[in-house]
């Protein structure tokens, strides 16, 4: 053998030492999921890595965007929304595998001020005044003709009669959290929010609950897309499971299903 072969030869052995099939073979998965799951998901993820191996990435924004993202190709395997209408529409993009549909979480919709806030206690129900409440200021929530946190808010204050009034004074945000964020930081006095998201910000406070009858139910459904890799029916399991739901109540969401071992 040459010197030249033998360098050839051991450096191909070296290669096959280091970078074995197991390596190449990593499993991995990607979760599009609603801004407004990140705490809870991140959580999520870190369990079901360190109890099966699979790397989780998640991208979180406006459910909105996510699903138009999806329809334009996004390597996307799992879709989780903050409302049934994107699902819906994902669905019929036929972007989505819809036997694997589940309807995971519920939420609620807050008011929320900043918490070195005077306001506080506000009572939500019929003719609530949210305009004079907000004063000169703005109210921080997600765009609603599109962002699903702005769309229960706007379906609220229409039921209530307060809509007409206070639209003028509503700053629409990319997404739940930017909206959270705007109020955080005293840029708008007032923000509609999902409880959960108020929970995890400690520079706001909740002022108010909306009535659960005001706005249609806020469901998360959950889904695989239809390009999904193998590994997404065992991470919708994994999802429905007593450990994830541990952590999604920690964080304020309610479980609709029967979670399994």
């Amino acid at each position: 053998m040459t010197p030249l072969a033998g360098i050839f030869a051991a450096f191909t052995i070296l290669l096959g030492s280091t970078f074995s099939p197991a390596l190449a073979q990593d499993k991995s998965l990607t979760v599009f999921a609603a801004a407004s799951m990140k705490n809870a998901l991140d959580d999520i993820n870190a369990a079901y890595t360190a109890k099966t191996g699979v790397k989780v990435t998640a991208s979180y924004a406006a459910s909105s965007v996510l699903a138009k993202q999806i329809e334009q190709g996004a390597p996307a395997d799992v879709f989780v929304s903050a409302d049934t209408d994107w699902m819906d529409y994902a669905i019929s993009k036929k972007n989505i595998a819809e036997p694997t549909r589940v309807n995971l979480l519920g939420n609620s919709i807050v008011l929320i001020a900043a918490k070195d806030s005077k306001l506080d206690n506000v009572k939500i129900g019929q003719g609530f005044d949210l305009a004079t409440l907000a004063g000169d200021g703005k109210i921080a929530t997600g765009d609603v003709k599109s962002v699903p946190v702005g769309k229960y808010a706007k379906a609220a204050l229409e039921k209530l009669g307060s809509w007409t009034a206070a639209e003028p004074k509503f700053a629409m945000a990319e997404s739940v959290r930017a909206a959270l964020t705007l109020v955080s930081r005293g840029e708008a006095p007032l923000g509609i929010v999902y409880a959960t998201d108020a929970r995890i910000d400690p520079g706001v406070k909740i002022v108010g609950t909306f009535p659960a009858d005001s706005h249609p139910a806020i469901i998360y459904p959950v889904a695989a897309t239809a390009t999904a890799r193998t590994e997404a029916a065992d991470y919708l399991a994994f999802l429905k499971t007593t450990a994830s739901k541990t952590i999604l109540e920690k964080y304020g969401f309610s479980f609709l299903v029967s979670p399994t071992t």
